[in-house]
């Protein structure tokens, strides 16, 4: 099977932009809760679902109460600075590991294909509730020197397991492509849910890389106040779904 393309609001391609911030549900929800709260702060238009092989079987009803196959949202959200950056996010992946080796190379495939030179994925990572950190990881020795030069906080030791999922995929693969693929993580307590680190990789993102955000000026609670609604209330193992034995975290 291959990836299909439905496209929105009368788009047929992705544009100019070079930018793409891609998260999937995972430890904490950060990276997902994180692009769901851009869309809130800054004007956003949907350009298109992406339907990839592999999604589980679930037909949901979209905002204009239309049964919907399983689908991934490419969205383009528009700065206060004047420029746009691409989304791409959705409520699921894959279960299966080679399911999601394919979804990862047909994504890729169309980045290439549309010409988005940068992704970065945003990712949770647990750790102690004392420690508030976040850093990038890069898939090639280039971009980080890139990423470096712009003050950017690039780790080559963590995360030392290594990481499963679709976007950890995404994220290794740019060099395969021809494309710039990174890793944004913050660190979390794990739970579902964890508002303030969201907030804490939005706003290290928006300084590194000047994307020009509309950001909240009123402190972490006008964020929490906006974000609460849309937290996922449930916690989920998703490290024990795929693999007891793996030590590897899930992005």
């Amino acid at each position: 099977m291959t990836l299909r393309i439905e496209w929105r609001n009368g788009s047929s391609s992705i544009g100019t932009d070079e930018v793409m911030l891609l998260a999937f549900p995972g430890v904490g929800n950060i990276g997902k809760v994180a692009i769901e709260s851009l869309w809130k702060l800054n004007p956003t238009k949907v350009i298109a679902r992406l339907h990839p092989s592999g999604l589980p079987p679930l037909a949901t009803l979209d905002e204009d109460g239309l049964l919907s196959p399983p689908h991934l949202t490419l969205s383009r959200v528009q700065t206060e600075s004047g420029s746009s950056l691409l989304t791409l996010t959705g409520p699921s992946q894959p279960n299966d590991s080679i399911a999601q080796s394919q979804m990862a190379e047909e994504l890729m495939s169309f980045f290439q294909d549309q010409g988005v030179s940068n992704v970065i994925v945003l990712a949770g990572m647990a750790d102690s509730p004392e420690r508030k950190d976040t850093f990038m990881i890069a898939s090639s020795a280039s971009h980080r020197i890139e990423m470096e030069s712009l003050g950017v906080d690039v780790r080559r030791d963590e995360p030392k397991a290594g990481a499963i999922g679709v976007a950890a995929l995404i994220a290794s693969m740019g060099p395969l492509f021809g494309l710039n693929t990174s890793c944004a993580i913050t660190t979390t307590v794990g739970a579902s849910g964890d508002i303030l680190a969201s907030q804490r990789m939005i706003e290290h993102l928006d300084r590194w890389f000047s994307l020009g955000l509309n950001l909240p000026q009123e402190g972490n609670e006008w964020l929490k106040r906006r974000l609460e609604e849309r937290a996922p209330k449930k916690k989920i193992d998703l490290v024990a779904e795929m693999s007891s034995s793996h030590d590897a975290f899930y992005m």
